[in-house]
């Protein structure tokens, strides 16, 4: 038996998301069979206005609904320190994890020949303009302990050589290859707080 052609159709949006397989899609179809209409529009508005509204911070690439994010903003926050993350998901942990008060720069990626992802192809030279141009005193490489995260940090570490600028590694209680975004809160502040030097 064949489900309804709308049903059917909402099945296959669900497997679009990564992780969702047949029976996952078909769970949540129904599941959203079940919302009265209230609840649908809200779910049918949030996925438009996340489209429409959500845009790349035009200094450090977090994601915001206006030209500057929040932490951009946030004139209490430490100038001369910047953070260097992955993507914006791995920014919202060391957010969670209160243990830091500087600034960010997300690099949408890493560098991965091997997929064909090189150095031009995410936010480096942005990030290396914005130190000199911020006089940063303080960078934090704060990547995913894997190959691509190793390869993008001496990358990095090479672009600042010469520039009066300390650059400072998370600690290595993250194990080797893990995805940043299942760490907790407690290793992230851990790894944070016993970064250690290296230029």
């Amino acid at each position: 038996m064949k489900y309804p052609n709308s049903l059917q159709q909402l099945i296959e949006c669900f497997k679009l998301l990564p992780g969702i397989g047949e029976k996952n899609a078909e769970r949540l179809s129904f599941s959203v069979l079940k919302f009265d209409d209230e609840q649908i529009n809200c779910f049918s508005k949030s996925i438009k206005d996340v489209k429409e509204k959500i845009k790349k911070c035009v200094i450090c690439n977090n994601l915001t609904e206006d030209d500057k994010c929040d932490i951009c903003k946030d004139e209490s926050r430490n100038k001369e320190t910047l953070c260097v993350v992955e993507n914006t998901k791995n920014l919202i942990l060391f957010e969670k994890a209160n243990i830091y008060n500087g600034k960010y720069h997300v690099l949408e990626g890493l560098i991965s020949p091997l997929e064909g992802i090189n150095p031009e192809d995410i936010k480096i030279n942005q990030l290396i303009n914005r130190i000199k141009d911020e006089k940063i005193k303080e960078v934090i490489l704060a990547l995913t302990p894997s190959i691509e995260g190793e390869t993008t940090s001496a990358y990095i570490l090479k672009m600042l050589e010469g520039l009066d600028v300390s650059i400072t590694k998370i600690a290595s209680g993250i194990p080797v290859g893990a995805d940043m975004e299942y760490l907790d809160p407690l290793t992230i502040a851990r790894a944070m707080e016993g970064r250690n030097k290296i230029s």
